[in-house]
């Protein structure tokens, strides 16, 4: 078996909004977990429990992510206050 080497390099990565990213998604999933809650008798009944807290679980998940691209963008911008070079340049 012939080991794989990439062709061409890969591109660089997208820099955009990731906060905003990250929050709407925390929104999203907490969105979802208050719009189910009203049926948890319903889901409850045929065993679809895990739906719900896997709503709650991405809430949660999406709180560290929130911590930690804000911490990200943060330390980004004092880099380039400071002049140094960061490693996408």
């Amino acid at each position: 078996m012939e080991k794989w080497t990439p062709k061409h390099e890969a591109p660089e990565p997208l820099e955009g909004p990731v906060v905003a990213t990250v929050t709407g998604g925390t929104i999203l999933w907490f969105v979802l977990f208050l719009a189910q809650l009203p049926f948890y008798g319903w889901f409850d009944d045929n065993g679809h429990t895990w739906w719900i807290w896997t709503c709650l679980t991405g809430a949660g998940l999406g709180l560290i992510g929130i911590w930690y691209v804000r911490g990200r963008d943060a330390a980004i911008k004092r880099a380039a206050a400071a002049g140094e070079p960061t490693p996408d340049a």
